[in-house]
């Protein structure tokens, strides 16, 4: 992956952050409501029982709060470009047990489940061919880390067209459901039905 795209990415996420601080609009999400309905998505993937998560793309840790709330053991890696959002989650959850936080775009170790919330949706002024390259390195990456299976989410290209704007990408969800079918897992669910201008994949690779 480029080094020169991460780091606009994370220039970006800096100065989200240093705007609005650690809230859903300092990872550029419109509120909490939308973020929790995202985290709801993404981690039904997730089956009972105890379990270890990568959180690629962390932000300032707002998944592992989630998952603490909900309960149940785990242990949790939270990885971001951005060094002031890793700086952020740590004071954050300082002291909570079980989770961790560290700089980077790939998690450093494999973990049961990986996610990645609102990673592929900025493209700033990179060219699409180049941001859907970052996105299928990205998958590969995930399912690398992934023992049991993992989940992302991405804007839809079935988007009202007036309202696309030109910094975001827009992913097919149709295209990445085949290439998740293909490439990583038999058991892979598409959620388009959550109201919300975007679409869940979940990949499953246990039967």
């Amino acid at each position: 992956m480029s080094r020169d795209l991460l780091g606009e990415v994370s220039d970006y996420y800096g100065a989200r952050l240093a705007e609005h601080g650690a809230t859903p609009r300092g990872v550029d999400w419109n509120g909490a409501e939308g973020q929790r309905v995202r985290f709801e998505q993404l981690t039904r993937v997730i089956a009972p029982g105890a379990y270890s998560l990568n959180d690629v793309g962390c932000g300032y840790g707002a998944l592992a709060e989630f998952l603490a709330e909900r309960g149940g053991e785990f242990h949790y890696t939270g990885c971001d470009v951005s060094e002031p959002m890793v700086h952020a989650a740590r004071e954050r959850l300082a002291g909570m047990p079980g989770i961790r936080f560290v700089v980077g775009s790939v998690p450093p170790e494999a973990a049961d489940y990986g996610i990645a919330s609102g990673i592929f949706n900025v493209k700033l002024t990179r060219p699409e061919d180049e941001w859907k390259a970052y996105v299928e390195a990205t998958l590969d990456e995930l399912d690398r880390t992934s023992r049991r299976g993992f989940a992302f989410n991405c804007l839809t290209a079935y988007s009202d067209r007036e309202r696309m704007q030109s910094h975001l990408h827009y992913a097919d969800p149709l295209a990445l459901f085949d290439r998740c079918k293909r490439r990583y897992a038999r058991n892979v669910a598409l959620l388009h039905d959550y109201g919300l201008y975007e679409f869940t994949l979940l990949v499953r690779k246990e039967p």
